[in-house]
């Protein structure tokens, strides 16, 4: 891949990253998974995660009303399911870690699960059938545009967290989070779904099965928390989609979620995220507001650590400079050849290098000329690289 492309990509997950947002990273009994990430389509061979994956979605943007009735809502855009579950008792907080959400697209944040027949990893997404566990809508409508649950995402590190209920019988289920952001809800098809799905397996002593509704079936366009103009003073606001399962907690208090272990398959560095209580009450109206409590701990995310991650390592050690490569605790490789001694991979070959090459730092090529060259077009340097906060 030439130098332009790798730019140009590294560019376009840059804009991902500051545009709307995915969750990316889901903190389960303590033990930190990482999501899907659009970097794992320019990867050869990417992570197995619990997070589903909807490569489709090359522009991080959302499901709008008018397809409501498609597949695409139910998980994201052409969304396939994640390839591994993380298992978590009845009872247990999971803790979803969104990227950077923005600050005006304001709206409820809703969770539904859904029990698969088999493995989550193999089902079929149109026959899932969801049960309201969680959701929070309105908090604060005296002064527009409101003061909403997306809100609270921003104010607890771009994190929110669910309760597990602890009624519900054992079994692999699929979580479904929601953000519904309303900025443009006051326009026919201007509301704009980002949900999220990641594969559960719960432990549980409970028998409830819940009755559910199928994703397609969750929300109609007119329905009055989908079209709804948020820059008007909003005494109450009925939250979309089916009513909450009577064995959800009404009014859910949340505690810190800290992080014992990674996954297996997690090879990042987790952070811990504090959470307060972000589950609005039963009813279906909410206007109430809700305590937050921003996390002391939580470190916010590396641009170039997510960069780094999102090209061919290849690529981005024959282009970038390596002093922007996150160090680890080992050494590289040394090139072949190369011993220890005089240079930074040991001392030079002991066979010579074709004319013009040298063991130079950094690079391989001299590109030093001879005087009667320099007298004419002057020492050449080596263009700048780009520099990548």
């Amino acid at each position: 891949m030439s130098f332009v492309k790798i730019v140009s990509a590294l560019g376009s997950l840059a804009a991902l990253v500051s545009a709307h947002g995915y969750v990316q990273g889901v903190v389960v009994a303590g033990t930190y998974y990482e999501g899907y990430s659009p970097s794992f389509q320019y990867q050869s061979a990417p992570t197995d995660v619990i997070g589903w994956s909807d490569p489709e979605n090359l522009s991080n943007g959302y499901v709008a009303p008018s397809a409501f009735a498609d597949p695409d809502i139910i998980c994201h855009l052409d969304a396939t399911p994640g390839a591994i579950s993380a298992k978590v008792a009845a009872g247990d907080t999971v803790e979803l870690q969104w990227t950077n959400w923005p600050e005006s697209h304001h709206g409820p944040v809703i969770d539904y699960l859904a029990k698969c027949s088999g493995s989550c990893s193999e089902v079929d997404k149109t026959t899932l059938e969801f049960f309201k566990i969680s959701h929070g809508g309105l908090i604060d409508g005296s002064a527009s545009p409101g003061k909403w649950a997306s809100d609270q995402i921003i104010s607890n590190n771009n994190s929110w967290a669910v309760t597990i209920p602890t009624g519900i019988a054992a079994g692999n289920y699929v979580l479904r989070h929601e953000i519904i952001a309303l900025h443009s809800a006051g326009d026919a098809n201007g509301a704009q779904n980002y949900p999220q799905c990641i594969n559960l397996e719960i432990t549980s002593d409970g028998t409830d099965s819940p009755a559910g509704t199928f994703g397609t079936a969750l929300y109609k366009e007119d329905d009055p928390g989908i079209l709804i103009n948020i820059y008007t003073s909003l005494a109450t606001y009925t939250i979309p989609g089916p009513s909450l399962y009577s064995g959800a907690a009404s009014a859910q208090s949340q505690t810190p979620v800290s992080i014992t272990s990674d996954a297996p398959a997690e090879t990042g560095t987790a952070t811990s995220y504090l959470i307060a209580s972000t589950t609005a009450p039963a009813s279906e109206t909410s206007a109430a507001a809700n305590s937050i409590a921003p996390s002391a701990t939580a470190a916010p995310e590396s641009a170039i650590a997510w960069l780094v991650s999102a090209v061919p390592s290849e690529a981005l050690t024959s282009t970038i400079p390596t002093t922007i490569v996150p160090t680890g605790t080992a050494s590289g490789a040394s090139p072949t050849g190369y011993s220890s001694g005089e240079t930074e991979w040991g001392s030079k070959p002991s066979k010579p290098l074709p004319q013009s090459w040298s063991g130079k730092r950094h690079h391989a090529r001299d590109f030093s000329v001879d005087e009667e060259t320099a007298a004419i077009y002057g020492e050449y340097e080596p263009p700048a690289l780009p520099y990548i906060p």
